[in-house]
């Protein structure tokens, strides 16, 4: 059964409790503006320039001012409209709201918002406990999706559509130690995508969850929670790399998917048996330092 049991015109593609489904009709992105949070990072980059390529018009936003103007010169010198930059630290509480006010400045209107910015946060759940580090991630990861959503939603419900892609991680499957805060952020705002798709659905307005797995990035291979990043990451089959994972975004932002969406698409097993997804947990804690209470923060992916 879909998610909440609602079931939009289609046929269920996946049956697992949250199911991607066919919609009638499917979105174009060409001249449909489009706000990207986390576009100075190297998954949203690539969002970016496959949006562009698309001709969609685009308001980025991220936390690096300078790589975000660079990415739009290039996207421009491509023949692309020349995007908004919008530099914002999705970290701090009233940012996101700010930036959905800009956006709207910016486009005239929003029709699809791809939350895509992220935080990490590296070290022993009980060590990290409420400290400032931990509100942070908690902020970029779910309370600013969130309150962009609040500040755009209702203007996509007056015009009877829209998308909304929050991309998320398959952590909130198979937490592992040290990740406890990012896969809580993570689980959070994959069981409010649920309700607001029962919310806004049957409205007009699509909600989908892009749950990432592992992809090769800058920010993957500073790991420092397993031993050995480089080495695990290069011996890990199936991993990702950011230009597919880049797609899977888009697809999602244009496509007719309604649900939650698995990159790399064998992930869709842990989410339909958590049982799978507790033991890929169990097997990759034993590379972790469970004597280590260092924390880290980590910033765009």
């Amino acid at each position: 059964m879909a998610a909440g049991g609602y079931r939009p015109n289609g046929r269920i593609l996946v049956g697992f409790d949250q199911a991607v489904e066919t919609m009638g009709g499917r979105m174009t992105l060409r001249a449909q503006n489009v706000l990207l949070t986390g576009a100075s990072g190297s998954i949203g980059a690539e969002v970016a320039r496959q949006l562009a390529a698309r001709g969609a018009r685009l308001a980025l936003s991220g936390r690096r001012e300078e790589r975000l103007a660079a990415l739009a010169r290039e996207l421009e010198a491509a023949g692309g409209e020349p995007p908004a930059v919008l530099a914002a630290d999705l970290g701090r509480r009233g940012e996101a709201r700010r930036l959905a006010d800009e956006a709207i400045a910016a486009l005239g209107e929003v029709h699809v918002l791809i939350n895509n910015a992220g935080a990490s946060l590296q070290g022993l759940t009980w060590v990290v406990g409420d400290r400032d580090e931990a509100r942070e991630v908690l902020e970029t990861n779910l309370w600013s999706p969130l309150a962009l959503v609040a500040g755009l939603a209702p203007h996509m419900l007056e015009r009877g559509s829209g998308a909304i892609v929050n991309v998320g991680s398959m952590a909130r499957v198979s937490p592992f130690p040290h990740l406890g805060h990012y896969a809580a952020s993570r689980g959070g705002l994959a069981v409010a995508t649920q309700a607001m798709q029962l919310e806004l659905g049957p409205r007009g307005v699509r909600v989908v969850e892009v749950a990432l797995g592992p992809v090769d990035t800058p920010a993957s291979r500073e790991n420092r929670v397993l031993a050995g990043a480089d080495r695990w990451l290069d011996g890990r089959p199936g991993l990702g790399d950011a230009q597919a994972a880049a797609a899977t975004i888009v697809a999602a932002a244009e496509g007719d998917a309604q649900g939650v969406v698995f990159y790399p698409r064998v992930l869709r097993w842990p989410h339909g048996f958590p049982g799978l997804g507790r033991r890929y947990s169990r097997r990759a804690a034993r590379h972790a330092d469970l004597r280590d209470t260092t924390v880290r923060f980590g910033g765009p992916r």
